[in-house]
C-alpha cells in the first residue's frame, strides 16, 4: 500500500498526524520541507499528500502545482489557518482535494484523509481502465455479434451493407471493416450521399474533367479515385438519386466509371461499404431504389443495434465519452453518480450513441461538480417518460434555524428514483410562510427565510452524505469552502 505523505515544518503536527494514521493501519511518511517531497517523488509516489500551506523553503501551493503536473489524479489536502482562507481558495483552484483548517479536530482530520484515500483508490482503478480505447466499444450480445462479423470479414473484399438507426455508429463499423481488412494500408474515404445536393453528388463521386460544366476550371478526382486501393464508405445510400444509382451499379458490376464530361474509362479498385437507416426493401417496392443495386449491395448485411437494445453498454460508453471530452477541454473528468447513471441507462436515446456522446460533452462543460447527479442531467433526460421522483429526506433542523422536521415518504423500489410529482409545491409552502411572517409584522423576513432555506438545503445534503461536507458541497453544486462558511454562519456545526 502506498503511504500517506505529511508535509509540515511543525514537528508536532507531523507527529500527531503520523501517530493517528498509524493507529488506523495507514503507512505514513513525513517531510519538513517541500524540496524533500519533490526529491522523494523521483523514486516513489504517495496515495494522499497532506501539506501545510506556509513553510520556509517553498509553500504548499507551489508544491501543489508541481505535484499536480506530475500526478494529476493525486488527492492533495492543504492544511491552513482560518486566516489563510484566501489561500485555500487558490488551493482549490489549483486542484486541491480539500483543506484542513488549523487547529483541527484529529478524528475529523483522519476521516478526511480516509476519504482522500478512497478517492485515490477510485482514481487508480479508473486510470487502470483508461487504456487506449478500441475503435468500437460494446459488451452487449448484439454488439459481440457485430464484432464477430467484422472478424469473419477481415480478409474479404466483399461489399457490405450496414443498417441501423441514425447515430448508432455505422461509420465506426465501416472504419473497423477497413482497418482489419487487407486494404488497411489504403485510404478510407467517406461520403454522406444525403448531405450533398444532387447536382454536385455525381461530381463528388466520380470527379469531372476540365470544362465539364460552368466552374469546372480544372480536372478533379472524385471519391472513387481518392479511395483507390482502399475503402469507400457511402453513408445514407437510400437517399441516392435513381440516376446515380444506375452509375453506381455499373461501377460495382464492371469496376469502371467515367468522370463527368470524360470519355476515358477509369478503373475502380475500391471496396464499397454502404450504410442506411432506411428500409431498402420498402424503398425498392416504392420504386425509389433500384432492386438490382439493392441485391448488389446486400451481399453481406450487418445490422447495428440501437443503444436502447444494448443498455448494458451505456456505462462503458458514458465513461469513455466523459474522459474524451475532458481531454479535449483540458478539464477534470466528470463521474456519474449511481442515480445519474441509472437515468442514462433507462433513457431510450432516440439519437443513439451520438446523442450519448453529445450529452457527455455537455456535462463536461455544464455540470457544476465532478460528480454528476441526476439533477445535473440535461432537460431532455429529466423530462423523459419514466422519469423518477427523488424522495425527500427526514431532517430535524436545530431549533436555532426555526425549521421543523420534514417526514420522508415511503421508500422507493430498489434502483428507482423519481422527480417530485409537484415540483412547485415547496415554493407555494414558502410563499404561505412568507405571507404569515409579513402579516404578523415579523422583522427581517428576507434574512429569516433565506437562512431557513440555506440551512434546509445544507442539512439535507449532509444527511444524504452522512456528514461528508465535500460530497455534500458537490451535490449542492457549491464550493467546499462555501459550505464550510455557511455551516459556521448558520450555526449548524453544533
Amino acid at each position: 500500500m502506498k503511504s500517506i505523505w505529511i508535509v509540515d515544518d511543525d514537528h508536532s503536527i507531523r507527529f500527531v498526524l503520523e501517530k493517528a494514521l498509524t493507529r488506523e493501519g495507514l503507512p505514513v511518511r513525513t517531510f519538513s520541507q517541500t524540496r524533500e517531497v519533490l526529491a522523494a517523488l523521483e523514486e516513489d509516489t504517495p496515495q494522499v499528500l497532506v501539506s501545510d500551506i506556509r513553510m520556509p523553503g517553498g509553500s504548499g501551493l507551489e508544491l501543489l502545482t508541481a505535484v499536480k503536473k506530475q500526478l494529476p489524479g493525486l488527492p492533495v489536502i492543504i492544511m491552513t489557518a482560518y486566516s489563510d482562507l484566501d489561500s485555500a481558495v487558490s488551493a482549490f483552484q489549483g486542484g486541491a482535494f480539500e483543506y484542513l483548517p488549523k487547529p483541527f479536530d484529529l478524528p475529523r482530520a483522519v476521516e478526511l484523509i480516509r476519504r482522500a484515500q478512497e478517492e485515490s483508490q477510485r482514481e487508480s482503478v479508473i486510470e487502470a481502465e483508461q487504456v487506449e480505447m478500441p475503435e468500437m466499444l460494446g459488451q452487449a450480445p448484439a454488439m459481440q455479434d457485430v464484432f464477430r462479423a467484422i472478424g469473419r470479414l477481415s480478409q474479404s473484399h466483399v461489399t457490405v451493407l450496414i443498417t441501423g438507426e441514425s447515430g448508432s455508429g455505422k461509420e465506426l463499423v465501416a472504419r473497423a471493416l477497413h482497418k482489419h481488412s487487407p486494404r488497411a494500408e489504403g485510404p478510407f474515404v467517406a461520403i454522406n450521399t444525403a448531405a450533398i445536393p444532387k447536382d454536385l453528388l455525381e461530381s463528388e463521386l466520380f470527379g469531372h474533367e476540365r470544362g465539364a460544366f460552368t466552374g469546372a476550371q480544372a480536372t478533379r478526382r472524385g471519391r472513387f479515385e481518392q479511395a483507390e486501393g482502399g475503402t469507400l464508405f457511402l453513408d445514407e445510400i437510400g437517399d441516392m438519386p435513381l440516376d446515380l444509382q444506375t452509375r453506381l451499379l455499373r461501377v460495382l458490376s464492371d469496376g469502371q466509371f467515367y468522370r463527368v464530361g470524360g470519355h476515358s474509362p477509369q478503373r475502380a479498385n475500391v471496396r464499397v461499404v454502404a450504410a442506411t437507416h432506411q428500409n431498402l426493401e420498402t424503398l425498392v417496392k416504392e420504386g425509389r431504389f433500384r432492386e438490382d443495386l439493392f441485391h448488389r449491395l446486400n451481399v453481406i448485411r450487418l445490422r447495428l443495434p440501437p443503444l436502447r437494445e444494448r443498455r448494458e453498454d451505456v456505462p462503458l460508453l458514458a465513461r469513455y465519452f466523459l474522459q474524451r471530452s475532458a481531454n479535449e477541454l483540458d478539464v477534470e473528468t466528470k463521474r456519474l453518480s449511481e442515480a445519474a447513471l441509472q437515468r442514462l441507462i433507462n433513457f431510450d436515446f432516440p439519437g443513439n450513441v451520438r446523442q450519448l456522446e453529445n450529452i457527455c460533452h455537455w456535462l463536461s462543460v455544464m455540470a457544476p461538480s465532478l460528480v454528476v447527479e441526476a439533477k445535473d442531467l440535461p432537460q431532455e433526460l429529466l423530462a423523459a417518460p419514466g422519469s423518477y421522483p427523488t424522495a425527500a429526506v427526514t431532517d430535524v433542523v436545530p431549533s436555532a434555524t426555526g425549521l421543523t422536521s420534514m417526514p420522508a415518504p415511503p421508500p422507493l423500489p430498489a434502483g428507482m428514483v423519481t422527480l417530485p410529482p409537484s415540483p412547485d409545491a415547496w415554493i407555494a409552502e414558502m410563499a404561505r410562510e412568507a405571507r404569515r411572517l409579513l402579516v404578523a409584522g415579523e422583522p427581517d423576513v428576507w434574512d429569516v427565510l433565506t437562512r431557513r432555506f440555506e440551512a434546509s438545503l445544507i442539512l439535507t445534503a449532509l444527511d444524504l452524505t452522512r456528514g461528508r461536507r465535500i460530497e455534500a458541497a458537490q451535490k449542492l453544486g457549491i464550493g467546499r469552502n462555501t459550505i464550510t462558511r455557511k455551516i459556521q454562519e448558520l450555526d449548524l456545526d453544533a
